[in-house]
């Protein structure tokens, strides 16, 4: 029903596909536990492990799949089709693979050496920690929100400003990557939607985070990071700001599409209570199944396009434009925000039964505006600075 415009190269990235549209029934029947839990079950990781989904961006080297990114979110979306709250943990859990493979080959070696593919990673990178330069790196301390998945990970990666050493010099933002045993977990995640996330507060109280368990977010944004040197692939020569964008973005596309053939199924059956006529028969169901289905296909169109430009571009070793990167930037956060329209039209055209807790499209609303909550999926930001470069200004965000 919804064109993916995207073909995969291999054996194993279509079984990792397939194998994610084969465990969405199982997982959409977890899903009301999944919330009531807030959090993903061990089973469900434990079906992700078996199956390769952790290791999708794992380098080759460490034991990972290394895939094209665009199989990482075709996966995604296939899950979210059956619980959007384990797809959201997928994506953004999923993700820190590719950071690590970027960061300092001892940062590797201290997460991988030992635990090829079994090692997971939450994060929070809002940079809201407190940090002071001490010999051989820093010392951490801050608390962090919306760390999703983050009960079922034994690192993490937090967001902070590291100050300058020197006057003039300006603030540097890092990620900071700390053992489970550096950090303590607030259960404080009680919210309407994406309730099975599990994503909850951080806190750390002077912890030392030597050097080389830090990146730059400058590095990623040059494309030119300390781990491309033990891991040249092309792969690890995109921006980490595409990939960590489009990993927040992509369950919204599964949610939508869910949502549509939900709508579709129900419509198709139901009779009016009201007035005693077929519902697939009215002109407005009608328009809005077709809209819809329309507006999936092309939100999934343009981002696997864009992804395709980028792997073709790191692939033949050519640098990709800031005009490109701030325009593909602004594209996943408009993929959101049109598959939020997509799901209210959905919602409001499914009558009185869909305001009930255990409806399909209920879940599906819920859920798709807490995925459109997250900083990355809003698109005002992202189109002012779109603005800015069209009209030959500077970019702003260097998350791209």
């Amino acid at each position: 029903m919804f064109d993916a415009t995207f073909e995969p190269s291999s054996d194993t990235e279509r079984a990792l596909i397939e194998g994610a549209r084969a465990l969405a029934p199982i997982l959409r029947q977890r899903a009301a536990a999944t919330n009531e839990a807030r959090q993903l079950s061990a089973e469900t990781i434990n079906n992700f492990a078996e199956a390769g989904f952790w290791r999708m961006l794992q380098p080759r080297r460490w034991g990972g799949l290394q895939v094209d990114p665009r199989t990482f979110f075709s996966t995604q979306i296939e899950v979210a089709k059956g619980c959007a709250s384990t797809a959201w943990v997928l994506g953004v859990v999923g993700v820190h693979a590719w950071q690590l493979a970027v960061f300092d080959e001892r940062a590797q070696q201290e997460v991988w050496a030992n635990n090829k593919g079994a090692a997971l990673i939450s994060s929070s990178y809002m940079p809201v920690g407190k940090v002071t330069h001490v010999d051989g790196g820093y010392q951490l301390s801050g608390r962090w929100s919306f760390s999703s998945g983050c009960d079922h990970c034994q690192w993490i990666f937090l967001g902070a400003f590291v100050p300058p050493r020197e006057e003039g010099q300006r603030a540097d933002m890092r990620t900071f990557l700390l053992p489970r045993a550096d950090y303590e977990i607030i259960d404080n995640w009680h919210t309407s939607g994406l309730r099975g996330t599990g994503s909850k507060d951080i806190v750390v109280n002077d912890i030392f985070v030597p050097e080389h368990r830090t990146h730059r977010f400058a590095d990623g944004f040059k494309c030119s990071s300390p781990g491309n040197v033990t891991n040249p692939e092309p792969l690890y020569r995109l921006p980490f700001g595409q990939i960590f964008v489009r990993s927040v973005a992509t369950t919204a596309i599964g949610i939508a599409e869910q949502a549509l053939l939900d709508f579709i199924g129900v419509a198709s059956q139901r009779v009016s209570q009201a007035q005693g006529t077929k519902i697939k028969e009215d002109r407005d169901t009608q328009a809005i199944a077709a809209r819809a289905q329309a507006t999936i296909r092309e939100i999934k169109h343009v981002l696997h396009t864009n992804f395709g430009v980028m792997m073709a571009a790191v692939d033949a070793g050519e640098a990709l434009n800031i005009e490109d990167r701030v325009r593909w930037r602004y594209d996943s956060s408009r993929a959101v925000e049109r598959c939020v329209e997509v799901v209210d039209k959905l919602f409001t055209q499914s009558g009185g039964r869909a305001i009930f807790l255990d409806h399909p499209m209920n879940r599906a609303f819920n859920d798709i505006h807490a995925a459109r909550a997250h900083f990355a999926n809003k698109p005002g930001p992202a189109a002012e600075n779109l603005g800015r470069v069209l009209l030959g200004m500077n970019t702003t965000d260097f998350f791209v």
